[in-house]
């Protein structure tokens, strides 16, 4: 295996072998626009699609051994497909986008969650003495407070305007439905309510699929795939975070199945982003603070706090937030981070809570800790028996048959959207559609159903009288004719008797159908709140249902089995264990259902898993990001890191000419993020042993400052570069292309030795995978490098070439990469 010199040409890269999906076109994808439609052109370390450190494959030694196949990079060479649909149609997009699912892309970059520990870093941390230490974990904390109480804010914002404007649209609606059902003619109520739907759905729509495409959905999967360690752009920006907020208001407001839950999450992390760099790089503004924690690593800690505490604000559960933290978002963690995120998430609800009851008139009772509040269950009551577990096992499998069912389908729903939907307007299209769906959907329901209830109280917050007695309500209306946080207090708590189990069964057939279509449209939406309330939908019937059967037991309490519902369909859908089984207690506020909850999660999951993949995990591969799971395959001990690497490397001297650098920056063909650098020998004989490595990004910064040796030769002057100067160009490092370098600097020399990295993590050629994975995976790695016994660089092991290998239905499998 030969080994590419920094002058050497690289070799064309290989043709894409036949059946290996060569047609890809473009992908529509979280990035969301394509690249030759960037309105900026693509920082390195945005959006350019870059392989880290991969090279071209190398040619092919035996064409048929399957043993050697492993280590190729299948790269499958988009450029003709592109060029031939731009001469067909030079104005259109293509209609249909092939896509597969086997593909890994190659636009997704990896962060750096391993310090650089280079001379300046060295010098500088010994610089600071322990007092010094002190004030940075004193900001630590102030950062996490922060964060807690803007996350509040966000939340408190979201509810506040959801509930005037819902409150407003349904006041509307119920007037001219209560006019036209003494006159006659309620079509005109449908047309009514139809519009308002769509209409308040296509804003929230036009702005997430004109504006900020990675704004779509509940947020979930791309903050996961960024504290896993892929950079999904733009995922942490303030403009996602405006247009999130934005958007899950008018999706909720629209009538959509979705809750404003999922998406609380996201804006928590965007939230942390930006407020522990000290500056925010959208609006140009640099407070020149939390300079120190300006880099890969300290980023990701804060944004689990955020995650955390988005979690706290939706359901008033801080140590289910932090739960949730670890079981879904955090690859790496530490007993400190465990503190500094709860603390984050208390001060989070804290803030809600106290908000909110100022603006619910009862300043002193903190009654409302999350956006959600489930009500409190009686234990008293509400307790229950032993010849009932097994009924909440059973409630498990039906959560997790049914969350199956949910995934797949929308697994196809999703295919079919990559592959037709990606035109912007048409997005826009189908999400007025779904809300017009709906809204029509609601209201012939309520039409049709003769499910009429006496008024007890104040339960129902907007009662709909229709063809119903006086003194009566439809029971119908109070499911669709709410927001969907509404109706699932209102299933868990309404007394036995409030619902007909025919208007259940009916509700829980099309919501289910209109949550599974509503989710992936372009809209910010989580899929928390439907899943619970389609849960909690069936578990009533189930409680009903029961209760008849035993002659109307006192423990058939149908409360108490819309919960169990509620846990079994959520944990079927998400497939999430210990965070939802402490949330819904937290969220209950009742410690007696903890078992139940646990038993129903559980099953649920393991009987999902035996068919699909969870939600969160299925829209990951579709988006073709590579990301690292906790274990390598099972089957992958007879790999080793020879096959695996990327070849040839393109490696730097140590002292190397400017021209060189320049030129290996430029080259399109293969757009490195990492460079070993050997020993800059004048004997050709002696072997160019490896001596550290460098990242695009500070060969970057040290051309624009124009580090050379001549010129610290002629001037003292001119000051040393600092590690400030590469803080302040993260996290968006300018291209290449804007950076002039004259024809005389082009002969100057570089000497790279106080930047690079002097001990970059190696592994022996003869490693097998799982190690390989194991050492990248703990310590957060974005390249590891692939020596011989005589420390000469013959590979460079990158995320792509790990995520790679997948286990598959016919065991080890691997995945081609793609340009999309």
């Amino acid at each position: 295996m030969r080994r590419l010199e920094p002058d050497a040409e690289p070799p064309a890269a290989a043709a894409p072998q036949p059946g290996r999906m060569a047609n890809v076109a473009k992908k529509v994808s979280w990035s969301g626009r394509d690249r030759d439609e960037e309105d900026e052109p693509p920082a390195a370390g945005e959006t350019t699609p870059l392989l880290n450190g991969a090279g071209p494959p190398p040619p092919r030694p035996f064409p048929h051994s399957p043993f050697l196949r492993l280590g190729q990079l299948s790269n499958v060479d988009l450029d003709d497909d592109v060029r031939e649909l731009e001469t067909e149609t030079p104005s259109q997009l293509p209609s249909e986008i092939p896509h597969s699912e086997k593909l890994l892309s190659l636009r997704y970059e990896s962060l750096d969650y391993d310090n650089c520990e280079n001379q300046l870093f060295l010098e500088e941390e010994r610089r600071i003495h322990h007092t010094a230490f002190r004030t940075v974990e004193i900001k630590r904390w102030v950062i996490c407070g922060m964060i807690g109480i803007l996350t509040g804010l966000v939340a408190c914002f979201i509810d506040i305007v959801v509930e005037k404007l819902a409150g407003l649209k349904f006041r509307v609606v119920k007037d001219n439905i209560d006019k036209f059902t003494e006159k006659g003619g309620l079509s005109f109520s449908l047309l009514l309510w139809a519009t308002l739907n769509s209409s308040v759905v296509m804003v929230g729509s036009i702005i997430v699929a004109f504006i900020e495409p990675v704004a779509a959905g509940s947020g979930i999967p791309q903050i996961k795939c960024y504290l896993n360690g892929v950079k999904v752009p733009h995922v942490v920006r303030l403009k996602t975070l405006v247009i999130k907020v934005c958007g899950v208001i008018l999706s909720v407001v629209g009538g959509l199945a979705v809750g404003k839950e999922g998406p609380m999450i996201h804006s928590g992390a965007v939230i942390a982003a930006g407020i522990s760099q000290g500056r925010s790089t959208s609006l140009k503004r640099d407070f020149k603070i939390f300079e120190y924690f300006r880099r890969d690593t300290e980023k990701r800690d804060f944004v689990s706090a955020g995650a955390a505490a988005g979690v706290s604000a939706a359901f008033g559960a801080p140590v289910g937030g932090v739960l949730f933290s670890l079981e879904e978002g955090a690859s790496f963690w530490n007993q400190f981070l465990t503190w500094r995120i709860f603390f984050a998430s208390m001060i989070s609800t804290f803030t809600l809570n106290s908000i909110l009851s100022f603006y619910h008139g009862n300043p002193w009772d903190l009654s409302s800790p999350g956006l959600i509040n489930f009500g409190r269950f009686d234990s008293e009551k509400l307790g229950y028996t032993f010849q009932e577990i097994p009924i909440f096992i059973f409630m498990g499998v039906v959560g997790g048959i049914l969350g199956a069912i949910f995934n797949a389908l929308n697994y196809w729903l999703t295919m079919f959207r990559i592959r037709y939907i990606h035109r912007p307007c048409l997005q826009v299209i189908e999400a007025m559609l779904v809300g017009a769906v709906t809204a029509s959907v609601g209201f012939v329901m309520i039409y049709c159903s003769t499910d009429c209830q006496p008024f007890q109280g104040d339960a129902v917050a907007y009662p709909l009288q229709l063809f119903c007695a006086d003194g009566e309500y439809n029971s119908m209306a109070t499911a669709f004719f709410n927001t969907p946080e509404k109706s699932v207090v209102s299933l868990f708590h309404n007394p036995p008797g409030s619902y007909n189990p025919m208007t259940l069964g009916m509700f829980t057939l099309m919501y289910f159908f209109l949550a599974c279509w509503t989710y992936g449209l372009t809209v910010s939406a989580g899929v928390f709140i439907p899943s619970l309330l389609i849960g909690a939908a069936w578990g009533r019937l189930f409680g009903i249902s029961l209760s008849y059967l035993t002659g109307g037991s006192i423990w058939a309490d149908p409360g108490k089995y819309a919960l169990m519902g509620a846990a079994a369909q959520l944990g079927g859908i998400v497939r999430m264990t210990l965070s939802l089984t402490v949330i819904m207690m937290e969220a209950t506020g009742n410690v007696t259902y903890g078992f139940p909850i646990m038993l129903a999660l559980m099953t649920a999951k393991i009987v999902g898993d035996y068919f699909v993949e969870g939600l969160y995990d299925m829209h990951i591969q579709l988006q073709s990001v590579p990301f690292l799971h906790w274990e390598a395959p099972v089957t992958s001990h007879s790999l080793t890191a020879r096959e695996v690497m990327s070849t040839p490397v393109t490696c730097l001297r140590r002292l190397e000419k400017v021209g060189t650098i320049v030129d290996v920056l430029s080259d399109t063909s293969s757009n490195h993020n990492g460079f070993p650098v050997v020993e800059s020998s004048p004997d050709a004989t002696q072997v160019a042993g490896l001596r550290g490595l460098i990242l695009r990004s500070q060969l970057i910064v040290l051309l624009k400052h124009k580090v050379f040796v001549e010129r610290a030769n002629l001037s003292l002057v001119l000051r040393r570069l600092k590690l400030k100067d590469f803080r302040d160009a993260y996290p968006r490092f300018p291209p290449i292309q804007s950076i002039h370098v004259s024809q005389d600097e082009r002969e100057c020399m570089m000497d790279l030795t106080e930047f690079m990295n002097p001990s970059p993590y190696t592994v022996p050629e003869e490693a097998s995978l799982p190690r390989v994975f194991k050492l990248f995976r703990a310590l957060g790695l974005r390249h590891l490098v692939v020596v011989d016994n005589h420390n000469e660089v013959v590979g460079l092991v990158t995320r792509k070439d790990l995520a790679r290998y997948r286990l598959g239905k016919e065991g080890l499998e691997e995945l081609s990469l793609a340009q999309t």
